[in-house]
């Protein structure tokens, strides 16, 4: 209560439940309120009735989608920790789609520990972003905070995450990517994590671009920029908006909703030809 107090202090917060809430239907808004007291973690989701909603929706589907197919575990990953706000964030949710779900998650913060290095060119964006924004301060305590199934692996970015995919197994593959770095750089390398064997991920892999939404943000710069490129250099991995998302949501007004893409693995065993084991038909209400 006291977190949601602080955050409710800020002008950015008030504004977006002034635009983004309460220019919703009336009779939405007032089930909420009945949701927020009696409804189950899913139907919070549902409402946008938890901090930090992106988190939770792509922790939810990824757990879905999971269970659909037979896995019981997933890795989580967030590229950009700094404080670990949003690390803690997405292990209090992960709790609760695992008692809700009953799919395990590991959870994996990378960082630098030191800030933002210097930008290299007009693509990271140096008229928003400075070298030295966002440190991590109070490490020792984020690190006692965090649960047993996450770890926070410091260093730079390009060099740990071709190590830790080496330790990717097909019994938790990468079920969701949190890309907070802000560079185009940092971001470029963030996404070498999707180079690995099709095994080590979902076929269907949600992803969180968090900087794509600052005003000089375009498909020339940025976290847009790398996810471009990196689609025209695989062949066999494709990063795609989620489809019709804001269709399928309650509230249709939050910005999050932009932010949300799948990493889709297309050589993934699921993804190739099969024998169906059910046949599907269809009726014809004509006849």
């Amino acid at each position: 209560m006291k977190y949601l107090l602080k955050k409710l202090t800020r002008k950015d917060k008030i504004n977006r439940i002034l635009y983004e809430r309460l220019t919703e239907p009336l009779h939405l808004n007032i089930l909420s309120l009945f949701v927020a007291s009696l409804g189950s973690f899913s139907q919070k989701v549902e409402f946008d009735l938890v901090l930090r909603q992106q988190n939770a929706f792509c922790l939810l589907q990824a757990a879905k989608f999971a269970q659909s197919i037979g896995i019981e575990s997933l890795t989580a990953i967030e590229f950009g920790v700094a404080s670990g706000e949003g690390l803690l964030n997405i292990c209090h949710l992960a709790k609760n789609v695992t008692q809700e779900t009953g799919v395990q998650f590991h959870i994996f913060g990378f960082d630098t520990g030191t800030g933002m290095p210097a930008p290299k060119d007009y693509r990271d964006q140096p008229e928003f972003f400075k070298e030295g924004y966002f440190p991590m301060i109070n490490k020792e305590k984020l690190l006692n905070a965090l649960p047993n199934n996450a770890k926070l692996i410091i260093g730079d970015i390009a060099e740990t995450v071709p190590q830790f995919l080496s330790t990717v197994t097909a019994e938790s593959p990468i079920g969701f990517v949190a890309v907070d770095v802000d560079y185009y750089s940092s971001a470029k390398a963030c996404l070498n994590v999707f180079l690995g064997e099709p095994e080590k991920y979902l076929p269907m892999t949600l992803v969180y671009l968090d900087d794509i939404g600052v005003p000089s943000s375009n498909p020339w710069v940025g976290e847009l920029l790398a996810v471009n490129e990196f689609n025209a250099e695989n062949a066999y991995r494709k990063i795609h908006p989620y489809p019709f998302l804001r269709t399928q949501r309650i509230f249709k007004h939050t910005r999050w909703i932009d932010q949300i893409f799948i990493m889709h693995t297309l050589d993934h065993e699921r993804r190739s030809a099969r024998k169906p084991t059910k046949m599907f038909v269809l009726d014809n209400s004509y006849l």
